[in-house]
């Protein structure tokens, strides 16, 4: 097989992982990155099902996309319905999209006792509703959820289903392992046996109930299948979903199939630590390939081996998917994504300059008092600028003060800041009101630099994140504020971090004006 697609449903399937909440301004930055990786569909979730869903592809049909295609999710009609009066239809036909994703049901024990209904009626359900919206739209994908098990429960009436659905026009029949309880060897031979009886593209949905969702894409793959979904660090319900950062390298290096391009793997692991950021979740340090500790060795023969040739404990070349050889003793590692990073923002680095070296040492100290840049590109940005003699000082900080007041028990809070900034040797004092202690000091900040630096009025933030680094230590924990602001062009995000939630919130706002004021010095807009 020379290629498969790839198909994402982190945003969908991902989000419905407990503890995960993205909101629309995390799933439009994660759907570009998505489409950095080479991803061919992006499932930006089922419009209809709740507000956020909707506003993400009003969002998404305004943004542009090099290859991926945004694709709407829903279920095929309700029983007994007509399919121009069903509203998870209309919902669908509203996003504009022109690949929808449409999912039905299979295992006969669902269409009993999940839908009550007739089998018969299941199969009209499937068939009308895929016609319906192939007249209407470029390329449909039919879902057909719990296959595995209502082959082996009843395999004549889950084929009759599937062969419902490209009667239809269906573009697409994947096969999805709903309950994540089949194994490999079953999945193989059960998708083989499938691929002989329609003609239409077949694709692979698995969930990871078993530990083998991964193993089972690979073995569907091998069985035919030309789309594998699944989601960015195996996020999903339960146990999660098939993890699209494994089965990208798989293919790619050790399937030899296309998928994404070299330049486009080589994002993996940025796009994965991305993720979990944004999802506000701690990185898994033992993530195959990806992971901190995937290329790690420490002392003793391993160090001694590696170092003579990183294949006796390597399985890939770590720089393939974007991550680098640790040598736990040492710490050797690093200059040449600095080096990547420095060109990505346009800064002139000559790698035999000592400043990168001075950046990486920056970098390590950073890191070791729990700072993230992964989500946070601007902050890295300044601090690469700073080591390189590129930063550009706009202000120097005299001092802050929040003040939280609660009067009354049925009253709202009272947040006021006051901030003293010096600009161009003049000492500037400002307070503000918000509707939080942050808020306020967004305010203060820019009602301090805006006679200044006016072009400061049109930059706005957009989310605000807190994550507990030491959970042990209760209120006095260290804590980490990644912030997303932006302009009328674009949007970045800046990261602080403290015992003190005021001071880390500081640092990230502060890191945002920087980043804007620096770059409209280069006489253009934020990247």
């Amino acid at each position: 097989m020379s290629s498969v697609k790839i198909y994402d449903t982190t945003l969908r399937d991902g989000s419905q992982a407990e503890g995960i909440s993205f909101t629309v301004e995390d799933k439009i930055r994660i759907a570009h990155k998505l489409d950095e990786l080479g991803v061919h569909y992006v499932e930006g979730g089922w419009p209809g099902s709740n507000p956020r869903d909707v506003d993400f592809f009003e969002k998404a049909q305004r943004a542009h996309f090099s290859q991926t295609r945004i694709t709407a999710f829903g279920s095929t009609r309700y029983p007994d319905k007509k399919v121009k009066d069903d509203i998870v239809l209309q919902a669908l036909l509203k996003t504009e999209t022109q690949v929808v994703t449409l999912f039905g049901k299979t295992w006969d024990l669902h269409v009993k006792d999940a839908l009550s209904t007739s089998l018969d009626e299941n199969l009209r359900m499937i068939f009308e509703s895929i016609a319906y919206l192939k007249k209407r739209r470029d390329e449909i994908l039919f879902d057909a959820e719990h296959f595995f098990d209502g082959y082996k429960n009843n395999p004549e009436y889950a084929i009759k289903a599937v062969k419902e659905a490209e009667s239809a026009g269906a573009d697409w029949i994947v096969l999805c392992d709903t309950n994540g309880g089949t194994l490999p060897h079953e999945v193989r031979s059960i998708f083989g046996e499938v691929k002989n009886l329609i003609s239409v593209k077949m694709g692979i949905h698995a969930h990871n109930d078993s530990e083998v969702a991964v193993a089972n894409s690979l073995n569907a793959i091998e069985a035919g299948a030309e789309q594998v979904q699944g989601t960015i660090n195996g996020y999903g319900e339960r146990c999660g979903n098939a993890n699209l950062v494994s089965i990208i390298p798989n293919l790619k290096i050790k399937m030899g199939i296309n998928c994404v391009t070299d330049e486009q793997l080589q994002s993996l692991k940025d796009v994965s630590a991305f993720v979990d950021e944004l999802a506000n979740k701690a990185h898994w340090n033992q993530q195959p390939f990806v992971g901190k500790s995937a290329f790690a060795h420490k002392g003793g023969v391993h160090v001694s081996a590696v170092r003579k040739n990183s294949q006796t404990y390597e399985h890939i070349e770590p720089e393939k998917v974007g991550n680098h050889q640790r040598i736990l003793v040492s710490e050797l590692s690093g200059k040449s994504n600095i080096l990547h990073k420095a060109k990505e923002y346009g800064l002139d680095v000559d790698d035999k300059d000592p400043k990168v070296q001075k950046i990486l040492e920056s970098l390590k100290e950073s890191e070791n008092l729990g700072f993230q840049y992964e989500g946070a590109e601007a902050s890295f940005e300044l601090m690469m600028r700073d080591a390189l003699g590129q930063k550009e000082i706009f202000f120097d900080f005299i001092g802050f003060r929040v003040i939280v007041e609660k009067r009354r028990e049925d009253e709202e809070p009272i947040s006021e800041a006051t901030v003293k900034l010096r600009v161009n040797g003049i000492q500037e004092v400002s307070a503000a009101e918000g509707t939080g202690p942050v808020n306020a000091l967004d305010k203060a900040i820019k009602k301090a630099l805006v006679k200044f630096y006016p072009e400061l009025e049109e930059v706005n933030l957009y989310d605000y994140k807190v994550r507990i680094l030491e959970e042990k230590k209760g209120t006095r924990a260290k804590t980490r504020v990644l912030i997303e602001s932006g302009d009328h062009h674009s949007k970045w995000g800046t990261v602080g971090v403290s015992e003190n939630i005021i001071e880390a919130s500081w640092q990230a706002l502060i890191d945002s004006i920087d980043y804007k004021l620096n770059h409209q010095r280069d006489g253009g807009n934020v990247q």
